[in-house]
């Protein structure tokens, strides 16, 4: 069930080198360029993307232990509760800068 060692690894490093350094830089406070017009929720964006992040090791590390089958499952079940929590942070990004821009909107001078 555990497949090579090798793939695992491999995904595990490919996921931290594409997934992780973007969420911990916005979280120490730098903004990327394309997204500086949608500050109010980049926080949660942030801890969004670091959810779908700890999938990887939570689902490669018991495999690439030769984990049981029970510890394999149980770790992709908490898998899949941590893609829905980023899924949760993600729409709640989107609802408090939907909310932001209304309040810009709305303290804007009308012409």
């Amino acid at each position: 069930m555990n497949g090579n060692p090798l793939y695992h690894w491999t995904a595990l490093a490919v996921s931290t080198a594409l997934l992780l350094p973007i969420p911990v830089a916005v979280l120490a406070g730098w903004t990327p360029p394309w997204m500086r017009g949608r500050r109010a929720g980049m926080r949660l964006r942030a801890y969004g993307a670091l959810c779908c992040y700890a999938l990887a090791p939570l689902n490669g590390l018991p495999r690439i232990a030769d984990a049981s089958v029970g510890a394999v499952m149980a770790c992709t079940a908490a898998g899949l509760g941590l893609i829905a929590a980023a899924v949760v942070l993600f729409l709640l990004a989107e609802r408090k800068d939907a909310d932001a821009r209304s309040a810009a909107q709305a303290e804007a001078p009308q012409a």
